[in-house]
This record gives C-alpha cells, sequence and structure tokens, in this order.
C-alpha cells in the first residue's frame, strides 16, 4: 500500500529512516503512549530503551499512558529511586477475565494483570468486560482494552 503523499515527511518516514529506541532523546517529547496488541507483552517490559524514555518523561512532569497490553511496557520500569513506576499508583490494562473469555488464558506468556498487582500497582478494572475503562493518575493515564483507545487518547490529550 503507497504512503499517502500529503503525509507530513516524519510521517512518510521509511523504516529504514526512524530512529531507534537507543537514539530517541525523551526531552522531544511530552508524553510516551504505550499502545496495546499482545506483542506488547513480549516487546515491551525488558526494553531498557523505553524503560529509560518513560522514566524520563515521567519524572519531569510529562505523561505516561498505555492501552489494553501496552501496560506491559510499564511492568519494569523503574524511577530513578529504583522504585517501580506503578508501585502505589492506580492503573489499568486488558484484564485477566478479558483473556479467559478471549480463550487466550493459556497462550499468553503471563498474566499481566497478577504481574501489574506484584510491583505494587493498584489495579482497577470495569465490572463487565471488554468495555470503556479507562484511570487517570496524576500524569499517569492508563486504558483498559481497545475499547478504551479513544477516551485514553482522550485523557492523554488534554493533559498535555
Amino acid at each position: 500500500m503507497p504512503i499517502p503523499p500529503d503525509l507530513s515527511p516524519a510521517c512518510r518516514a521509511e523504516p529504514t529512516d526512524l530512529e531507534t529506541v537507543p537514539e530517541i532523546d525523551s526531552a522531544d517529547f511530552d508524553a510516551v503512549y504505550f499502545t496495546g496488541g499482545y506483542a506488547g507483552m513480549y516487546d515491551f517490559p525488558d526494553s531498557e530503551g523505553l524503560q529509560r524514555i518513560t522514566r524520563e518523561i515521567y519524572e519531569r512532569g510529562g505523561i505516561v499512558a498505555s492501552v489494553c497490553h501496552g501496560y506491559c511496557g510499564l511492568l519494569n520500569t523503574t524511577l530513578s529511586d529504583g522504585s517501580y513506576l506503578v508501585a502505589g499508583r492506580k492503573v489499568t490494562g486488558f484484564a485477566w477475565h478479558e483473556e479467559v473469555f478471549a480463550r487466550v488464558d493459556k497462550l499468553v506468556p503471563y498474566n499481566s494483570e497478577e504481574e501489574m498487582k506484584k510491583r505494587g500497582a493498584r489495579y482497577e478494572k470495569a465490572t463487565l468486560p471488554f468495555v470503556s475503562y479507562v484511570v487517570v493518575d496524576g500524569n499517569l493515564v492508563t486504558g483498559q482494552n481497545a475499547g478504551s483507545a479513544e477516551e485514553t487518547a482522550k485523557k492523554v490529550a488534554a493533559l498535555v
């Protein structure tokens, strides 16, 4: 599929033109937004570059946001004092009962809801599965599932 010509040059960049995570200067950004999708369960938690960017943005008062499985990007992010970014903070993300209802609970590599709780997060979720649910705790904005993406983005935009 061709790239539309009316996109800005940054949006039209070929993948080879994009900066890699270690090269990114977090000072260029007011927010970081971890998108959903199961790949985030594998790619996000152990990315030291993403952890650095997230920590730097968060500690200078920028917005840290995630939706659905994107919150796995926050699992191992620590602050300068060594504490988990999510410790004591209200967060949400794809709930374990949603994994069960989607019949993927035996396929995912871990229970992300439980892993959040182990790191001291005050995990919240909607009573019903697959409905929009967003939690804002200061400059941390998290959405529970794909149905929460629009509301999460609007909350982030209001804070930036």
